[in-house]
């Protein structure tokens, strides 16, 4: 992790030392200037992908996980970032104390694996295994009781999820390959995320930086060990339902009756020490409002606003109102967002283009923009990222020979998704996935799960319920989804690139690349999981995926309407669409100084499905790194990611094994329960007699 340099205390001589203290400070590529930037192919390194390789999966696991039991997943580029170092870092070592090294590492390097790790793990969110994809399967069909639910049910397998992400996953790249001087050159667009990770590998690349890291990687790599060891410690107590350290009643059994309980999960309190508090306290919030005071209070309804003798999983009941409401606040906050951040897009090109005609420049081409104008870091990187040219033509054909080959292959796979709707996708999707890479630009948001919303419900409705329109804007969102996320991934590391001196061609080769890792990685990682943990998607079970039932519901939504809605439910979706409005306006309104104390809508309706446990184990893992910062608030800022990362990466890849065990069927020895004193006695009573 970056951090600010300590302040000099040595006295200062006179201004001219100063300002030339301060241009050295300054200017990273002065840094770097006596090392030569090798040629695009040489930051293409075979070492460089059995790296990336090998940390795909292990991401894919960690991403997985958390699609599969809250959708909250945090941004691992720290992560990859550091762990690429430390084993190409090994590696070269190694080889170099042996006289065998022949091409040292560099930042360039770096980056490729960074890159390529994060394409590659980011096809296990934007795949859909946690949401759409799965929201297709019997599992969560059987829980939305949904008319025509025959034709709208495909279930998984190994075939036809590759197939169709190889199909769908490429075509983002191309979208926007043709601007990436638009977007860095020309717009300066910041992309924080982008920009961060640059700073982060060139820090790592300087002697201070690498001592650094090496201090991190073993931070990490000490609490990764700690995490395994604490999921295989608590395997042993879950041989049963509702048993081990995860139903530990903690704040009492009338708490956990609610959902409120911490429940020991090293990867949920990592990733509370990475997301933000506010992020944390929202979480919070929105399980208190739900799960402490709404769903008590609409449980006192039971049959007057919902039939008394329905199922606790049954959508016409206490579900359904748990399940929409927190629909229709995702939806609420989706559309604010979507609308303020195609405001700022349309402002900025405007802004953008009324500049460059004001002075007479062009915003596109081949022309190069003012070179002496800029600082010195901006004229090297300006160089070399104008350098490496992707053909635009590479680009144009890509685009419509993969597009020819989806409308084609798609309506086999899915013979709801009529070729035509692929089609229209096919001709609005530049214009979406150019408006996410702006927006992500200036606001670090992507709106990828924003956009594939749209599809389902333009397509679905279009489609209609009788011709399988569940299903078709499920696999709409599909299309859409992939494509957007992946344009706003590849102009992310367009901008790292650039900070680093990394060409283009080797971002986008590095993307490619990991992309195709990641279209046969997260399909066969998810079918681990399918396989191996059978009551996968079921409520209360240990990987409920919610977000497959919330998917699939908006799909039911758009096709059916509000027909499928329990009475009262309808006017509290009004409620909750307009609060969701009400407060990210509020937030805007006040600044960024007061907004830090307003909740986000986004992350308050996550647990109104879910339960509020999660929550709890991220506020602990925010209540770490709180007292951890007023203790030694540089120590926390250098290895607070580190610790969190292995907190995360430890319990998930102890999924690998967990999974295994389960197919070989290997149950764990020991049921640990936990019991009110009166049902204990009667339990007694019963082993007794």
């Amino acid at each position: 992790m970056a951090t600010e340099p300590p302040s000099s205390t040595a006295p200062q001589q006179d201004n001219d030392e100063d300002d030339l203290h301060n241009k050295d400070v300054d200017s990273i590529e002065r840094i770097f200037e006596s090392k030569k930037v090798p040629p695009w192919r040489s930051q293409l390194t075979l070492r460089a992908f059995v790296v990336s390789f090998i940390l795909g999966i292990l991401f894919t696991f960690i991403v997985m996980k958390l699609n599969l039991t809250t959708g909250i997943i945090p941004s691992l580029n720290v992560s990859a970032g550091l762990l690429g170092f430390f084993f190409v870092k090994t590696w070269t070592k190694f080889l170099d104390k042996s006289g065998l090294l022949k091409q040292p590492f560099t930042r360039q390097e770096n980056t490729v694996i960074q890159t390529c790790v994060v394409a590659s793990s980011g096809i296990a969110f934007s795949g859909g295994f946690g949401s759409y994809l799965f929201g297709m399967s019997e599992v969560i069909a059987k829980q939305s009781n949904e008319a025509n639910s025959a034709q709208n049910i495909k279930n998984p397998s190994l075939a036809w999820m590759i197939a169709f992400l190889f199909i769908v996953s490429f075509l983002g790249l191309f979208s926007v390959v043709p601007l990436r001087k638009i977007m860095i050159i020309d717009f300066k667009l910041i992309y924080p995320s982008g920009t961060a990770t640059a700073h982060l590998i060139n820090s790592f690349h300087t002697p201070q930086g690498a001592k650094l890291a090496r201090k991190q990687v073993r931070t990490l790599g000490k609490f990764f060990s700690m995490s395994f060891l604490w999921g295989f410690f608590q395997w042993f107590f879950t041989g049963g339902d509702d048993c081990g350290f995860a139903s530990f009643p903690t704040l009492g059994l009338k708490a956990y009756e609610n959902k409120f309980y911490f429940d020991f999960s090293a990867t949920y309190v990592g990733v509370g020490m990475i997301c933000p508090y506010l992020i944390n306290v929202s979480l919070l919030v929105g399980a208190i409002l739900s799960w402490g005071i709404m769903w008590p209070l609409i449980n006192e309804k039971k049959g007057d606003w919902y039939p008394a003798d329905l199922k606790s999983s049954s959508l016409h009941g206490l579900q359904g109102y748990r399940v929409f409401i927190g629909i229709a606040m995702i939806l609420g906050d989706g559309l604010y967002n979507f609308i303020k951040v195609l405001g700022y897009t349309l402002f900025g090109l405007y802004h953008q283009f009324s500049k460059d005609k004001t002075k007479g420049e062009p915003v596109s081409g081949n022309s190069s923009p003012d070179l002496p104008s800029l600082s010195y870091d901006d004229q090297r990187r300006t160089r070399i990222f104008l350098k490496d040219q992707i053909p635009n033509w590479i680009a144009i054909v890509g685009y419509l020979t993969i597009a020819l080959v989806s409308v084609i292959t798609l309506p086999h796979i899915f013979h709801q998704l009529k070729w035509y709707y692929i089609a229209v996708i096919y001709i609005f999707a530049p214009v979406f996935a150019f408006c996410n890479a702006y927006g992500c630009g200036l606001t670090d948001w992507s709106l990828a799960s924003t956009y594939g919303k749209l599809a389902i419900f333009v397509i679905g409705a279009w489609a209609g319920g009788s011709n399988g329109g569940v299903l078709a804007g499920l696999a709409a969102c599909g299309v859409m989804m992939n494509i957007v996320s992946t344009a706003s991934d590849l102009t992310q590391d367009f901008k790292t690139g650039y900070m680093t001196l990394a060409s283009p061609r080797s971002m986008f080769v590095s993307q490619v690349i990991g992309t195709a890792m990641g279209c046969i990685i997260s399909p066969c990682v998810f079918w681990l999981f399918y396989n191996a943990f059978h009551d996968l998607g079921v409520p209360g079970s240990q990987y409920p995926a919610p977000y497959g039932l919330i998917f699939r519901n908006m799909a039911i939504l758009g096709v059916e309407g509000f027909s499928t809605l329990p009475d009262k439910c309808l006017m509290l979706c009004y409620i909750f669409f307009g609060f969701a409005i009400f407060v990210n306006g509020i937030r805007d309104l006040v600044g960024k100084n007061r907004a830090r104390f307003i909740p986000i809508p986004m992350a308050m309706a996550i647990p109104f499905y879910i339960g509020g446990y999660f929550a709890i184990d991220m506020c602990v893992g925010s209540l770490i790194l709180f007292i951890w910062s007023k203790v030694n608030k540089a120590k926390a800022a250098a290895f607070g990611p580190a610790v969190a990362s292995g907190l995360i990466c430890g319990d998930g890849i102890w999924t690998l094994p967990s999974s295994i065990l389960a197919l070989v069927g290997v149950n764990p020895p020991i049921c640990m329960k936990f019991l009110s004193r009166s049902t204990n006695v009667k339990v007694d009573s019963f082993l007794a007699s």
